[in-house]
């Protein structure tokens, strides 16, 4: 079903905010959560919003949290979100973020205490569009196994960076260190499609195509995925002095408590190193030339990060609005909830 841009962003408001969120807090997430929708990054919008309900409604996301702020450093800070909504923490710590960067050229801000914070290339993008660069990365709990292990240990662990342009084209780059999110097996199951073989494994580590029997993810390029994972989990939650590896909490097993995730932005004024103007047209530069690039059989263009998604979200409005699953708006209509609903051993993880 297609939904204009503001029909989507106004149901899942109104559904968080029936699960208990306040007003504000509900259009924050709501807003970064359609941001991913009309981008086709399905597997971090709407489709989460059940979720995030029923784990409202049982407590597990504090609604009225005692955020706290402590700048560390002349460009270091620590935000404690007390367990809130992650979206919002996670956009109130790349405020403090940028805010810092403009003023110290650097900016590193932890953030402890969170719940999920969806699409993290939003946060990046965020810095980009104040003409700053920025990394980010976040903890998930454990459903990838190890190199030459059979258990999971580290989470999907994601990494963005994204860099502005001479030209207002921006660079967001959002990747999972496993070959493929969680939500993506979510975003499959809800759609009754399989998988490849390469993305998951059962319990017995057997690769499995039918996204209902997925016990773990595979990291992606092997060790070097692996070594990423912990990178990740060293900067976001060793570094921020909350659980990590295989301490970090499951996002199912327990929707009345809170997660204590950690999450990690950085950002960088160019303008304190080449320069801002040269940097911003090195950038347009380079895109420039990779457009320029001769394809391989069955591709039409060499696409910067980011550029697809730019193209998918003009396509979508082209063609009459954002394409929700059917069952997705049903619910979003619905008065329910759905409590109970989830479980560890029947996961739609992160």
């Amino acid at each position: 079903m297609r939904l204009s841009r503001s029909e989507l962003k106004s149901l899942m408001k109104n559904k968080l905010m029936s699960a208990g969120l306040h007003e504000d807090d509900a259009d924050t997430t709501a807003e970064i959560l359609t941001w991913s929708d009309e981008r086709g990054y399905h597997s971090h919008g709407s489709v989460r919003v059940e979720y995030y309900s029923e784990r409202i409604a049982k407590g597990g996301i504090t609604v009225d949290p005692k955020m706290t702020w402590k700048q560390t450093g002349p460009c270091s800070g620590m935000l404690d979100g007390d367990n809130g909504i992650g979206y919002v923490v996670a956009k109130k710590g790349m405020e403090h973020a940028i805010e810092m960067a403009k003023e110290t050229g650097v900016a590193i801000v932890g953030m402890r205490r969170l719940s999920h914070s969806g699409s993290i290339g939003y946060y990046t993008e965020m810095a980009a569009e104040q003409g700053l660069a920025a990394i980010s990365m976040c903890q998930s709990d454990p459903m990838a196994v190890p190199v030459g292990g059979t258990e999971p240990y580290y989470g999907t662990n994601p990494i963005s960076f994204a860099a502005p342009s001479a030209d207002d084209r921006i660079v967001v780059f959002d990747m999972a260190t496993t070959v493929q999110a969680w939500g993506k097996i979510l975003d499959k199951r809800s759609r009754g499609e399989s998988i490849p073989d390469t993305w998951a494994v059962d319990e017995k580590g057997v690769p499995v195509t039918d996204p209902n029997k997925v016990n773990a993810l595979l990291p992606i390029a092997g060790a070097k995925g692996y070594g990423l994972m912990m990178m990740v989990d060293v900067f976001s939650g060793i570094l921020n002095g909350v659980p990590f590896g295989g301490h970090v909490s499951s996002m199912y097993h327990d929707l009345s408590k809170g997660r204590d995730l950690g999450q990690l932005h950085i950002v960088i004024d160019p303008d304190r190193f080449c320069g801002k103007d040269a940097f911003l047209k090195a950038v347009s530069q380079s895109l420039d030339e990779l457009h320029e690039i001769p394809t391989a059989p069955g591709y039409d263009q060499v696409y910067y990060p980011g550029e697809r998604a730019k193209l998918r979200m003009e396509k979508a409005y082209a063609e009459g609005g954002i394409d929700i699953v059917d069952d997705i708006v049903k619910y979003l209509k619905s008065d329910d909830i759905h409590y109970n609903r989830y479980d560890h051993k029947n996961r739609f993880a992160e």
